[in-house]
């Protein structure tokens, strides 16, 4: 094995269970999530070689995962269509923890991927206007004015939910 494969071996191992996690906020499917990930660390290994700043590969890493998200949205050639509950790997929190958190990532995967995408960066990767800006390669403006709409269209789907 090639100091190369090792190096990247050695990332892949540590970041793509988070990754995994990020990519399910933006699409909400297990499923899909992995492919999102393989998509994403795919081309990260096909240009391993040409990434020279090694300590920025989280960011280059989240911001490579959220366009093949946009991208595929906007080609329009995946169609989510939910059949049943989120599966998830994961412990089952209590009852009532568990339902809320489904009720949320029911909602969150109604918002308009682009605002997602800015919720998801802004408020579960814990990324500032500026970096969320950067990533998108928008302006700090446009990160503000996504990250209103989306939650006051998250907000909006969580009442309706609470009245029904």
């Amino acid at each position: 094995m090639s100091d190369r494969d090792a190096a990247f071996e050695a990332y892949f191992a540590a970041r793509s269970g988070a990754m995994r996690g990020t990519a399910y906020l933006l699409c909400g499917d297990w499923h899909r999530a992995e492919d999102l990930v393989q998509q994403t660390f795919t081309k990260i290994y096909l240009g391993w070689r040409r990434i020279e700043r090694r300590e920025a590969m989280d960011n280059y890493t989240r911001q490579t995962l959220v366009r093949t998200f946009l991208s595929e949205r906007r080609r329009a050639w995946f169609r989510h269509e939910s059949v049943g509950s989120p599966h998830s790997d994961q412990a089952a929190p209590s009852a009532d923890l568990a339902e809320e958190r489904l009720v949320l990532l029911e909602a969150l995967a109604l918002v308009p991927p682009r605002q997602r995408a800015v919720l998801v960066l802004r408020y579960w990767e814990d990324q500032s206007v500026e970096q969320t800006a950067a990533l998108l390669e928008c302006s700090t403006g446009n990160v503000k004015s996504q990250a209103a709409r989306g939650l006051a269209t998250l907000r909006g789907l969580l009442e309706e939910e609470r009245v029904r």
